[in-house]
Formats: C-alpha cells, sequence, structure tokens
C-alpha cells in the first residue's frame, strides 16, 4: 500500500534567470562573497528563493511505502509543472491549486530524505558549495539541463493524467540518484599560454 507525501517547491522557479546573478553580483561586492555561501539561516527571501537550481525533481511524485516508509520516485509531474522549463507554472499562488504542496524552508530542508542529492538546499545546509552546472556559480540556466542534472526530457504524464492505482508503474530508479559521469566543460587554453607551450619544444 502506498501514498503519495506532499511535495515541496523550493526555488525561484518563475523569478527570471538573471535574479540570482545580479543577486550575486551585488551582494558580492558587498560582503566580498557570493550570497549563497552564507549559512542558510542568514539568507534574505530572494536570496532563499534564487538559490533553487531550476531541477524540478522536487515536483514530480513520491510514493512512500506506509509499512516500511521506504520512497519510490516516479516520472509523474505536478499538474502545475511546466515541462520545459522544470518548473512551476504558477508558484506565487501554487497553494490555491495544490494545497498539500509543501514549502522548502530552513528548518525542513534537513528533514525531508527524498530531495535529490543535488538539491542546493540540501547542499548548502551540508556546507558543501554549489557545483559548476548551478546557475549562479556557471552564469547560464541552461547548465543544469545540459550536465544532466534536471528532469527535462525524461518526465511522464502529468498527475490528473494518470490513475492513481497505476501510479506505481511509473516509479522510476533516476529520479534519486545524482547524475554521473559529469563534469565542467574545460575553459579554453589561453592564447599565450598555448603560444610559449609551442615555443619550449621547438
Amino acid at each position: 500500500m502506498v501514498k503519495k507525501p506532499a511535495s515541496p517547491r523550493p526555488g525561484a522557479r518563475d523569478k527570471g534567470k538573471e535574479l540570482g546573478k545580479e543577486l550575486g553580483k551585488e551582494l558580492g561586492k558587498e560582503l566580498g562573497t557570493p550570497f549563497w555561501r552564507k549559512p542558510l539561516a542568514e539568507l534574505s527571501k530572494a536570496e532563499w528563493e534564487a538559490l533553487c537550481d531550476g531541477c524540478g525533481r522536487c515536483c514530480l511524485v513520491k510514493l512512500e511505502d506506509e509499512d516500511s516508509g521506504r520512497i519510490y520516485h516516479t516520472d509523474i509531474v505536478c499538474n502545475l509543472f511546466d515541462k520545459a522549463s522544470c518548473r512551476c507554472s504558477s508558484y506565487k499562488d501554487r497553494h490555491d491549486h495544490v494545497p498539500d504542496c509543501v514549502t522548502l524552508n530552513r528548518r525542513n530542508v534537513q528533514q525531508i530524505a527524498w530531495l535529490p542529492p543535488t538539491c542546493a538546499y540540501k547542499l548548502r545546509a551540508a556546507g558543501e558549495d554549489l557545483p559548476w552546472w548551478h546557475y549562479l556559480v556557471s552564469g547560464s540556466r541552461e547548465t543544469v539541463h545540459a550536465a544532466g542534472i534536471s528532469c527535462r526530457g525524461r518526465t511522464g504524464p502529468k498527475e490528473s493524467e494518470i490513475a492513481l492505482d497505476d501510479y506505481p508503474s511509473r516509479i522510476v530508479r533516476w529520479r534519486g540518484n545524482a547524475p554521473r559521469g559529469r563534469r565542467a566543460p574545460a575553459k579554453p587554453e589561453k592564447a599565450g599560454a598555448k603560444s610559449r607551450a609551442n615555443a619550449g619544444k621547438n
């Protein structure tokens, strides 16, 4: 017997890709360090929202075994999920449409076991830095997709499009795992350095 636990909608899914970059630039000037490296308890509301990487994984339906408590991940998406952007299509008033949508906060971020291991909130709560593909680091909202972190292209039906009894048939393995073998693209070699290296071989 399984039941569907509520899903959090933690990040700035409709904030626009420039929000975090601008916050980072301004706060970096003032504090001498990127805002996302501050403790979670010190983040402003806007900074907290900007921390979301936009992977969309938390917006997928999870099934919990009532006997064992084990969580199973599916590719079923919330009715408000935008498959192209991997964000909520009605973030500000999502609770009007999805009453059981959980709001991720500083108190529950370490208690929700089914958050993806790549979640920026989870990483920062553990004192880890943001990975290269996070848009606050890369400067692009597309790197989370290019690195294979997001669920773009891997989602199934929306909740309203499938019967509850059929939910178990949509269980997937990738949802709770961190992608492997994905590294930051190599930075182009500087022309000066290349010239010096070639000169040393002559």
